[in-house]
């Protein structure tokens, strides 16, 4: 991408000399891990993802090498072993700090990664929505627990397809916890991609951070007083991440209160929450804000 783009110079201007480095990390192959499935029975088979580097920071999780990957295989009990996954998403999923008997919506779900860490929390008691407006991506995501969640435990996860937006209206004050992964500008694919080089615009930008405060404030009504909200996208722009969560407080003061984001490994203070971002972090981008509904 030429540095003429208007992409590029948009971005210059909002990270200044920080935005070469990020733009080049940006472009670079994601670290990724294999995140250990939890659920059903666990075997003693020596697999491959055995000697890969862990942290003590991400538990239950499998330092891939970059530019490598890595393919989960079956266990003994017909479930797959590992989720490949981003880092930033295990603990955006793990900071809404779900319990046994919450029940839940992850308001958009697809693929599923964080939906397993969410369900995994479950343990024995409680419900998940796992909802995805898209058909295509609604059936990755049907795939994705049906591959790695046991018969009896699906039996307390729906797969649903709603305009997030129709919870707030429709079942007001019913959730324990929220997660809203958002539908965002997804700055590193729209690298990986001409075509959508090509269709940017700062108004594109803009015109998501309206659907997301308007997703957001719909988690806002669909939460129970006391309930925990995540807010996340895997944007770099403020005005999809710390600008929807200003806006919401500023409008919903009476309502909302901010918690503190847990800062994991790598992660960064904004106003409002953490960024993972890829030339700090070495992998993501992912920012995330943790809100509590008042009671």
């Amino acid at each position: 991408m030429l540095t003429t783009h208007p992409f590029y110079q948009h971005f210059e201007k909002v990270y200044g000399d920080r935005w070469s480095a990020l733009f080049a990390a940006l472009q670079n192959s994601e670290q990724q891990v294999a995140r250990i499935n939890q659920l059903g029975t666990q075997d003693s088979k020596d697999r491959p993802w055995k000697s890969l580097p862990t942290k003590s920071e991400l538990p239950g999780c499998y330092w891939i090498p970059q530019g490598e990957g890595s393919h989960p295989e079956r266990r003994e009990d017909e479930l797959l072993d590992t989720y490949v996954m981003d880092p930033a998403s295990v603990m955006v999923a793990r900071a809404l700090e779900a319990h046994e008997g919450d029940r839940i919506l992850d308001m958009c779900a697809a693929p599923g990664g964080k939906s397993l860490i969410l369900i995994e929390s479950l343990s024995n008691d409680g419900e998940i929505f796992c909802n995805d407006l898209s058909p295509e991506r609604r059936e990755r995501l049907k795939k994705v627990i049906q591959q790695y969640v046991p018969r009896d435990v699906r039996n307390r996860v729906w797969v649903t397809g709603k305009d997030g937006v129709q919870f707030g209206l429709k079942e007001p004050n019913s959730f324990d916890r929220i997660l809203l992964d958002a539908p965002c500008s997804g700055e590193r694919h729209i690298l990986e991609n001409p075509a959508a080089q090509d269709e940017w615009s700062p108004r594109r930008t803009e015109h998501l951070a309206t659907r997301q405060y308007s997703l957001l404030s719909a988690a806002l009504l669909a939460v129970k007083a006391g309930g925990r909200i995540v807010y996340s996208t895997c944007s770099i722009s403020p005005i999809e991440n710390d600008g929807v969560i200003k806006k919401l407080l500023k409008k919903k003061k009476e309502q909302v209160r901010l918690l503190e984001a847990p800062l994991g490994i790598g992660g960064e203070r904004t106003e409002y929450g953490v960024a993972y971002m890829p030339d700090k972090a070495g992998f993501g981008p992912l920012y995330f804000a943790v809100i509590e509904k008042v009671e």
